[in-house]
């Protein structure tokens, strides 16, 4: 896989997450409550992730929503910070 097709995989994985998480990144960035910076830096810590396997398995059984990332989730803070405020 090619950085820049694992970027991509993984910016998708982030994306997806904060969806399940019930936060709209798009909307979080207009309100200024998420940086470009702190978006690539999210993408980042989810590639530096071991479980991206166990990632899309736990995203699948939890689209409709959930109250709390897996606790591997390099980004749990980041998103639940955003969930609530």
């Amino acid at each position: 896989m090619s950085r820049q097709s694992k970027m991509d995989h993984h910016a998708d994985l982030v994306g997806e997450m904060a969806r399940v998480r019930g936060v709209d990144i798009g909307q979080a960035m207009l309100d200024g409550k998420l940086s470009g910076e702190t978006y690539r830096n999210a993408v980042r810590r989810c590639m530096s992730c071991e479980s991206p396997e166990a990632c899309a398995v736990w995203l699948s059984e939890h689209g409709s929503g959930a109250d709390a990332t897996p606790e591997y989730c390099r980004n749990g803070h980041l998103l639940a910070r955003l969930r609530s405020g």
